[in-house]
């Protein structure tokens, strides 16, 4: 079930370190970084039929670039060819720009997991939990803005009927991160690609790919677009 990544893939987003040119023109064009989560040496959790979470990673990011630059925004891709195996060089490439999201998709811990058989190999899935989840570092300095970021992005996603998760907030051992709203799944977090960066930055768990049926809808080029347009909606946080 292990997908490889597709070419156009590659061809959209193996822009590590070069901004794209919008292709329409916006007075309130924002330069945005889209971080493509993980790597080959390290793909993240795997989706209850086997597939790497950077390969959904990839897929969602070619469609959010897509959409933020016929809207009219500047793009840069971070880690879309897999070969970035660093943390701290992924913020550091956002020096400059206005936002930094960093785009994955979610797991559920060991104890929520049942085995089953997908195409007669053994694979991990729970319909337990399901939906988004967003995350900002709070010591940053940019917190508030990051905050606020998220904020809008967590309402037009709700506005476009996703939900978020609040399992991580559970207190079991490896969870228990603190939720700084509840409504909105936003959580505090101090992973490497939020705190290092001093722009607005945020995480964005699109779903959670254990979850057999919501593995299959993120896969959607429509859901896709869907939380792509959340994004751009959510960017007016952007504006002075």
């Amino acid at each position: 079930m292990m997908r490889q990544a597709k070419p156009a893939f590659l061809q959209t987003l193996v822009m590590a370190s070069v901004f794209c040119s919008a292709s329409v023109a916006s007075s309130h064009a924002a330069r945005i970084v889209i971080d493509v989560g993980h790597n080959l040496a390290n793909p993240g959790t795997t989706s209850a039929y086997g597939e790497t979470e950077f390969s959904y990673n990839q897929a969602l990011a070619d469609v959010v670039v897509k959409q933020l630059q016929a809207a009219g925004h500047v793009v840069k891709v971070v880690g879309a060819d897999g070969l970035m195996n660093e943390l701290k060089p992924r913020a550091e490439a956002a020096s400059g720009s206005d936002l930094f999201i960093s785009l994955h998709h979610d797991s559920m811990k060991q104890e929520y997991l049942e085995e089953w058989l997908v195409n007669g190999q053994s694979q991990w899935m729970s319909e337990r939990f399901r939906g988004y989840s967003l995350y900002v570092f709070s010591d940053g300095p940019a917190y508030a803005q990051s905050l606020h970021c998220a904020g809008m992005i967590s309402q037009a996603m709700q506005s476009r009927g996703f939900q978020p998760t609040l399992h991580h907030s559970d207190g079991i051992a490896g969870e228990n991160r603190p939720l700084l709203d509840r409504q909105l799944g936003i959580y505090q977090a101090n992973f490497a690609v939020l705190k290092h960066n001093s722009i607005p930055a945020l995480l964005l768990e699109a779903g959670v790919i254990r979850h057999p049926e919501e593995a299959k809808q993120l896969k959607q080029h429509a859901v896709q677009q869907n939380i792509a347009k959340a994004i751009i909606a959510g960017l007016d946080c952007l504006l002075r």
